[in-house]
């Protein structure tokens, strides 16, 4: 399926931080780390895939990118306690925080992820709109790295991360996107 935002197996990435390696006790970092978290995730993303597949068809959103998300939030659900996460701020497989959105449908539903999804693209809009010059890709990954931390604290491509969590957020999620095209989302 083509991504009206970019393609993501075009975006350069530095992948994961040791820190965010750390959560699997990973003794890489970088590229292969994020493959390495990716799949582990890769069984219970599964149960997902259709949905996702959906969302993504109807939001004309690379699925990948969504089970990638999916992937660095919530570990395909594995780190939620009742469908929450971040200290009960964040609902969701795609974490749909409750400070600045009404989180919508079950955590694991259509609605949920096509909410997170429609989240997602504004920030990729607001970046294009913030960045008139960057590329469709460089806007696709300043949108992730908004998706985490807010288009607020995208002040350069090359600086893309320095806010977010791990300090490498969009960098781990294209990593870990293009994973998952290489697994067929």
């Amino acid at each position: 399926m083509a991504c009206i935002y970019g393609n993501i197996m075009n975006i350069d990435t530095t992948g994961a931080s040791q820190a965010t390696a750390n959560q699997d006790r990973l003794t890489v970092n970088g590229v292969a780390a994020s493959r390495k978290l990716a799949e582990t995730d890769l069984a219970r993303m599964e149960n997902y895939r259709t949905v996702i597949t959906e969302v993504g068809r109807a939001q004309q959103m690379d699925p990948a990118v969504i089970a990638a998300i999916i992937s660095r939030e919530s570990r395909a659900g594995a780190a939620l306690e009742g469908g929450w996460g971040d200290h009960g701020n964040a609902f969701g497989l795609m974490q749909v925080d409750r400070r600045h959105h009404t989180p919508v449908g079950a955590f694991d539903s259509k609605q949920h992820m096509t909410q997170a999804t429609e989240i997602l693209i504004s920030f990729i809009n607001e970046i294009r709109e913030k960045f008139p010059t960057w590329s469709r890709e460089q806007c696709f990954k300043g949108g992730i790295s908004a998706y985490n931390a807010g288009v607020s604290t995208v002040s350069s491509y090359l600086k893309i991360d320095a806010r977010t969590t791990g300090r490498d957020y969009s960098n781990d999620v294209v990593a870990r996107a293009q994973f998952y095209k290489r697994m067929g989302y």
